[in-house]
C-alpha cells in the first residue's frame, strides 16, 4: 500500500508541477454609476470590492460594471520532479485548490440583477448635496462666453434667469430625477427639461431603444415604421385624435393647427386666452404669458399688426368673456391650454371646459386643446381624458418625444383630411417623424402606460406642493398653489389664482429670492414665477421629503 501511495504521489506531483498554476491579482470591482454605500452592499463574489468615489457619476456613464485585475501565470519549477512524492501530491492538491484562477465576468445586462432600494439611493445622493460647497465659477465662465456667441447666451430666453436674476447654471449631465452642473453641484430637478423628462432623465429603457434605432441612422427624410407605431399609440390614447401629423416642435404643431382650423372653417379669427402660450409663431404672440415678458398687441417687435389682427383674447376661466367674442365675430376656433402652465400653474374649472365645448358647438367654431405641456403629462389620454371634455383638434409635444425634438397635431378625420398631401392645406418638415424622436416617444409612452405610473406622479406631487405650502404658511408667507398629476405650481400671494391677472399679484421679487436660495441648496426649480413645475416617475418620496426640508429652511429665511 505504501508503494502504491508513493507511486501515486510521484505521478500527482509530476502532473501538478508541470501544469501552469495561475495566480490572480484580486480584482477591484468598480461599480458605476452607483454610489459607494450601495456598492458595498452588492455581492459580486470577488475577493475585494471597491466603489467609485461617491457621489460622482462617471462622465461617460454607461450602466456597466468594470472589472480590473491582471492574471499572471507562474512557470512550473523543474526540480518538482525530485520532491518527495507523497508530499508533492498533498501540497500540490491543496495549492491548486487554493490558487485556482478567480474570474469575475459581469456583462452590462447584469446591472438589472443588482438590487438596491431606490429610497436609500435617493437619500445618499441628496445628503451629499448639502455637504458640498456651492460654486458657479465654471458655469459663469461658460455663460460669459456664450453671450458672445448667442443672443443673451442661450438658445431659449427663459433659460437666461432674467426673471430671477443671476447667471444660469450650465448643466453637465442628468440622470433620473437629478442634474449636475459643470461645477459639480448636484440638484434634484423639478423642471425636467420643461416637461419631457416624465420617466426620468436618461431612462435606461429609453436609451437602450435609442441606441438600437441610432444604428439604423439618425434621419431618413422618408417614411419610417416607427412613425406608424407612435401614431397608433397616440390615436388609441387621445379621445380627439383620429389622425395625426408629426412635426419638430410644439410651435410647429400650433402653426399647422392654426392654418388647419382656418382652412376647415373658412374663417380667419381665433380666440386665445390671456397668459396662454402657443409657441412663438406671429399669430400667437398676443398676451402670451411667460413666453413673452410683457403683454401687448403684438407682444414682440417684428410681428406685423396684420399677423395678430385675427387673434382675439379672452380671460381664462371666464365663459362670459368667450361668448361675448363668439357673438360678435365669425370665429374659426377657440384655442387654449386646458391646464395653464405658462402663467404658472393654473387649473381650469370643470364648468369652464364643459362650457367651452358647448359654446364652440353653438357658434360653429372648433375647440382646440394645446396639450404640448399637458399631453400624457397629467393623464395617459391627456387633459381631455382627465377632464372628460373632447376637443376637435389637439396639439402635442414634449412628452411624446421622450426628450427629443417633436411636435404633433391631430383631430377628427374630416378635419385632418385637409392636410397635404391628402388635402390642400400645406405643411411640411425636413426632420418631421425623425426616427430617434419616434423611438424615444414610443418607449416613454410604453413606460407611462404601465399600472401605477400616474398614481405615483399624483402621490409625490401632492406631497411636494402641500409640503412647500405648509412650509410657507408656517413661516408667515402668503402662498398658494396646486397640482394635477405630475404638474404643479406655487405663487407668493393669497389665492385662488384663476387667470393671468390673478397670477400677476404674486410677489416676483420674493420668488426670485426663493429660487436662488433653493438652487444653492440643491433644488432646481423653473427660473420664472410664471412657469409650471414637473415631477417624474424617477422622483421618490425621499426626494420630496428632502425638498420640503430645504423649502422649510428657506421659507424661514425669506
Amino acid at each position: 500500500m505504501v508503494g502504491v501511495a508513493v507511486a501515486a504521489g510521484l505521478c500527482l506531483g509530476f502532473v501538478w508541477s508541470v501544469y501552469p498554476v495561475a495566480t490572480y491579482t484580486a480584482p477591484a470591482v468598480q461599480v458605476r454609476p452607483v454610489v459607494a454605500p450601495l456598492a458595498q452592499r452588492v455581492n459580486l463574489r470577488a475577493p475585494s470590492v471597491t466603489a467609485a468615489a461617491a457621489p460622482e457619476f462617471s462622465s461617460d456613464a454607461e450602466d456597466v460594471f468594470e472589472v480590473t485585475g491582471t492574471p499572471a501565470q507562474t512557470q512550473s519549477p523543474a526540480w518538482a520532479l525530485f520532491m518527495l512524492p507523497l508530499l508533492g501530491a498533498v501540497v500540490g492538491y491543496f495549492f491548486k485548490a487554493a490558487s485556482k484562477p478567480t474570474r469575475v465576468e459581469l456583462q452590462p445586462l447584469q446591472l438589472q440583477q443588482v438590487e438596491y432600494k431606490t429610497e436609500d439611493y435617493s437619500r445618499i445622493v441628496m445628503a451629499s448635496t448639502t455637504a458640498q460647497k456651492f460654486t458657479t465659477d465654471k458655469s459663469d465662465a461658460i455663460f460669459e462666453e456664450a453671450k458672445t456667441l448667442m443672443p443673451g447666451g442661450v438658445s431659449s430666453p427663459v433659460r437666461a434667469f432674467k426673471s430671477v436674476g443671476g447667471n444660469p447654471i450650465v448643466f453637465d449631465r442628468v440622470k433620473g430625477p437629478y442634474c449636475w452642473d459643470v461645477d459639480g453641484n448636484q440638484y434634484v430637478d423639478y423642471v425636467g427639461s420643461w416637461g419631457p423628462a416624465i420617466v426620468g432623465h436618461a431612462n435606461d429603457e429609453v436609451l437602450d431603444y435609442l441606441r438600437q434605432t441610432l444604428e439604423k441612422g439618425t434621419s431618413f427624410g422618408a417614411p419610417g415604421p416607427l412613425e406608424n407605431v407612435l401614431a397608433k399609440m397616440v390615436i388609441e390614447a387621445v379621445p380627439s385624435v383620429e389622425m395625426v401629423r408629426f412635426t419638430n416642435s410644439g410651435t410647429e404643431a400650433c402653426m399647422g393647427m392654426l392654418r388647419l382650423v382656418r382652412a376647415f372653417t373658412n374663417r380667419e379669427k381665433v380666440i386665445k386666452f390671456e397668459g396662454c402660450y402657443h409657441g412663438h409663431a406671429d399669430g400667437f404672440l398676443v398676451q402670451a404669458g411667460s413666453g413673452v415678458a410683457t403683454l401687448g398687441l403684438p407682444d414682440s417687435p417684428g410681428v406685423p399688426a396684420g399677423a395678430t389682427a385675427g387673434t382675439l383674447v379672452a380671460q381664462y376661466n371666464d365663459l362670459a368673456s368667450v361668448e361675448a367674442l363668439l357673438k360678435s365675430n365669425d370665429v374659426a376656433a377657440v384655442i387654449l391650454e386646458p391646464v395653464v402652465g405658462n402663467s404658472g400653474f393654473i387649473p381650469p374649472t370643470k364648468e369652464f371646459l364643459v362650457g367651452l365645448r358647448e359654446l364652440t358647438t353653438k357658434y360653429g367654431a372648433l375647440l382646440v386643446f394645446d396639450e404640448v405641456m399637458t399631453g400624457f403629462r397629467i393623464a395617459y389620454g391627456c387633459a381631455q381624458s382627465y377632464f372628460g371634455v373632447t376637443p376637435d383638434v389637439t396639439t402635442m409635444g414634449k412628452v411624446i418625444g421622450g426628450g427629443l425634438p417633436v411636435g404633433a397635431y391631430g383631430g377628427r378625420k374630416d378635419i385632418m383630411a385637409l392636410v397635404a398631401p391628402a388635402g390642400p392645406m400645406y405643411q411640411a418638415g425636413t426632420l418631421s417623424g425623425n426616427p430617434l424622436a419616434m423611438a424615444a416617444g414610443i418607449k416613454t409612452l410604453e413606460i407611462l402606460k404601465r399600472p401605477g405610473s400616474y398614481e405615483h406622479l399624483d402621490k409625490i406631487t401632492k406631497r411636494l406642493i402641500e409640503g412647500i405650502l405648509d412650509a410657507g404658511r408656517e413661516a408667515g408667507h402668503a402662498v398658494c398653489g396646486g397640482h394635477i398629476s405630475g404638474m404643479f405650481g406655487l405663487f407668493f400671494c393669497e389665492g385662488p389664482v384663476n387667470n393671468y391677472k390673478d397670477a400677476t399679484k404674486s410677489d416676483t421679487k420674493k420668488f426670485a429670492k426663493w429660487h436662488r436660495m433653493m438652487l444653492e441648496r440643491g433644488v432646481y426649480l423653473a427660473p420664472s414665477q410664471f412657469e409650471a413645475g414637473f415631477t417624474s416617475l424617477a422622483h421618490t418620496e425621499a426626494d420630496i421629503d428632502r425638498t420640503i426640508a430645504v423649502a422649510r429652511e428657506v421659507m424661514k429665511q425669506l
